[in-house]
């Protein structure tokens, strides 16, 4: 998820682009509206869910595939509305202190980050259960939240200037560990699918690391490259979790395998690859089985470090791009979604060192007229009447109010980062809490 906060690029034609949770859809915004497309059949087409005019938005999440989307607008950087986009209806939106920097959302928890708070809301009822306050300053709203319910954990920095990472149980609401994985502030946070293991990498963009979520112990340790401090501009497991991929602000995207069996079977896939490959990759495993301990640590550090597995040149460096892999109709993609406007597929190959082939290439900024246009000038609300001020009394103004979460489980505070809420009379109806357990799914519509 990216962070464009002050979207000059809106106005020179670039787009925001995200992935849902498990890569089956992607949502498109641009500064007429936001369009929602299917990755069921991109190897081929991109099917348009949805697409509907509005305000400029530089934030917006799907949960998973339902109907459900997160929307922030850069008209009110400070108000989050949850939207069932089926039913072109607002549910609720809440009002904060500060800009909303970051929002994550699995079927479970609700994160809505701040500079300086995150706030945890229960996403059955929108209640904020839990504020996490006096967070280290975050201006780029850095944080990560798992896709799992059962390991349903929270990521964010704990340092501005080391990279600390602080794990947090959503669900039970308290903290788990903290993980000191890099000595510079942190860049980039991802979890693995099943929520067990979480990527990390810091300012320097050189080293990625992969750690327990649950005991914060070291699993693995990848080397972007040696040459140049990049800015990681995202991680991301394949859904499979046997990958990880980053992307940076070069025009190269790399691909690491996590070999978890701790087996030297790639010696064996030797003859399979070309020469080159065969002879650095053994000079480098002779290297650290021999002659690491008269080495210092920090040499001996960078002959363990595992190198990418595959990589990808794309042709500009300095654009901002999302990446993805999933399995799509039984093969293994790379998806690399463009803040100029494309997305980029890809097919992974099975031996290392070798080219992954492009194999279709979309322009999100084409219109599309297999898909739902509506113009919605005001969004049809669910009897959005009654003030309520988490907190607070009902009625009571947002400036007057206290903190968010006091008696609702969430943390004390100074009252400075009061939230309000406007939400419809009853609680959300049945097809939120369907869509919610996902099922209420959305395929794409037909003309």
């Amino acid at each position: 998820m990216m962070n464009l906060l002050g979207r000059t690029d809106v106005d020179a034609g670039e787009v925001f682009v995200n992935f849902n949770q498990n890569i089956t859809s992607l949502a498109v915004a641009s500064s007429g509206g936001y369009s929602l497309y299917s990755l069921g059949s991109v190897d081929s087409t991109l099917d348009k869910i949805y697409h509907t005019k509005s305000d400029e938005l530089f934030l917006i999440e799907r949960l998973f595939e339902s109907s459900l989307v997160a929307i922030v607008s850069q008209r009110a950087p400070r108000k989050l509305k949850v939207c069932h986009f089926k039913k072109q209806s607002e549910i609720c939106n809440y009002s904060y202190a500060n800009t909303i920097l970051a929002v994550k959302l699995n079927r479970e928890r609700l994160i809505v980050c701040l500079e300086e708070s995150l706030y945890i809301h229960n996403i059955q009822d929108m209640k904020v259960v839990h504020t996490i306050r006096d967070t280290p300053c975050n201006p780029q709203g850095l944080c990560a939240l798992s896709s799992s319910s059962e390991h349903c954990y929270l990521a964010y920095p704990g340092s501005v200037t080391a990279g600390e990472v602080q794990i947090f149980d959503a669900i039970n609401l308290h903290a788990k560990t903290m993980i000191p994985a890099h000595d510079t502030p942190l860049a980039a946070l991802a979890f693995s699918p099943s929520g067990t293991e979480i990527a990390t990498a810091s300012e320097r963009g050189t080293v990625i690391r992969v750690f327990s979520s649950q005991d914060g112990s070291r699993l693995f340790e990848l080397r972007r490259g040696l040459k140049r401090c990049v800015s990681i501009v995202s991680l991301s497991f394949s859904t499979c979790a046997e990958y990880l991929v980053s992307s940076s602000n070069t025009e190269t995207v790399h691909i690491f395998r996590l070999d978890r069996s701790a087996t030297e079977t790639a010696e064996g896939h030797g003859s399979k690859q070309s020469s080159d490959d065969w002879m650095g990759y053994s000079f480098f495993r002779f290297l650290s089985k021999t002659v690491t301990s008269y080495l210092p640590t920090q040499v001996t550090d960078v002959f363990s470090q595992g190198r990418a597995f595959a990589s990808v040149t794309l042709p500009e460096a300095g654009v901002r791009r999302m990446c993805a892999i999933t399995t799509i109709q039984k093969q293994l993609r790379l998806l690399i979604a463009s803040q100029d406007g494309y997305l980029y597929v890809y097919s992974i190959p099975t031996v290392e060192g070798a080219e992954c082939q492009l194999i279709k290439r979309h322009d999100l900024r084409l219109e599309d007229h297999y898909a739902m246009d509506i113009k919605v000038d005001s969004p049809q609300t669910l009897g959005l009447n009654s003030g309520v001020s988490i907190g607070g009394a009902a009625g009571v103004p947002p400036s007057s109010a206290g903190a968010a979460g006091a008696g609702t489980g969430g943390s004390g505070g100074d009252g400075k980062s009061a939230v309000s809420v406007t939400i419809g009379v009853d609680k959300p109806s049945s097809s939120y809490a369907s869509a919610v357990k996902g099922d209420d799914p959305v395929g794409p519509s037909s003309a």
